[in-house]
């Protein structure tokens, strides 16, 4: 039988890493310097949903529930907060900002909900509508957050069509710009955020659907690569055509197994 830990115990064993006797490694650790690390398990989490791996979803929240208790050690070492606070923030946020569960507001549909929770917490901070959306995101999400946002206030196209108008419109300023370094970054921005957009209306997240596309490329890369190595050349001693050859190889092998995988799921 399979002993249970309690979120305790996670607590008491970060704190003894972090102590005079505990690991150097963790012992030097700063807010500063997890960063990267703090990004990193996110992603991993990410990784784990898109690929359905609900074993490797278990593992990766747990890296990820690990670097909220490091954090929040850190802090109380330095007498900020413990994680303590951290828990009584979220529980009070999730309260106030859900009235249609734990008070009398009416609500009819999720995206009232999603209102009134902006409004909620616009009113706690006395900030503007944009405000709440950190500048350091990725840049796809930090485009998606800032017109999502706008669109909840009504500052959005009426229809998507012209969003593709839109979209026409800055493929054509883009090629006007070919010569012009400057203006042909400031282009393609300005078409990777009509895209966005267009992404937003379709309710695609964008930036799944290019990590899937850079997956796909990777996984075709990595296919030309092998074959090469079958007949001892590697990537550099390839030309352009036999790569293209092996490309589009690659992408009929992808189309075989996908018909096998759904006569084996309709099955």
């Amino acid at each position: 039988m399979k002993k249970d830990y309690s979120f305790d115990e996670l607590v008491e064993i970060v704190r003894v890493l972090r102590s005079p006797s505990g690991c150097p490694w963790d012992k030097e650790q700063t807010h500063d310097s997890l960063k990267r690390h703090l990004i990193e398990e996110a992603y991993e989490v990410i990784r784990a949903i898109e690929e359905g791996d609900f074993q490797d979803l278990k593992e990766e929240l747990g890296d990820l529930l690990l670097q909220v208790v490091l954090h929040s050690q850190m802090a109380s070492e330095k007498k900020k907060f413990d994680i303590k606070d951290v828990l009584r923030e979220i529980i009070l946020k999730l309260i106030r900002r859900h009235p249609h569960v734990f008070d009398k507001v009416k609500v009819s549909s999720s995206e009232e909900v999603v209102s009134n929770w902006e409004r909620i917490k616009r009113s706690e901070k006395n900030e503007c509508l944009l405000e709440s959306i950190p500048d350091s995101l990725p840049g796809l999400l930090y485009a998606y957050n800032l017109q999502a946002k706008a669109a909840e206030v009504g500052f959005d196209w009426d229809k998507r069509k012209d969003i593709l108008k839109k979209i026409d419109e800055e493929i054509n300023e883009l090629k006007a710009s070919l010569n012009n370094k400057k203006r042909l970054e400031e282009e393609i921005g300005d078409l990777i955020f009509s895209l966005v957009n267009l992404s937003r209306r379709f309710k695609i997240d964008p930036e799944s659907a290019l990590r899937k596309v850079a997956y796909k490329f990777k996984k075709r890369l990595d296919y030309i690569e092998q074959r090469g190595r079958e007949k001892g050349k590697n990537l550099e001693q390839m030309g352009l055509e036999e790569m293209d050859y092996l490309w589009e190889e690659s992408k009929k092998l992808e189309r075989q197994r996908t018909k096998v995988n759904k006569i084996k799921f309709k099955s």
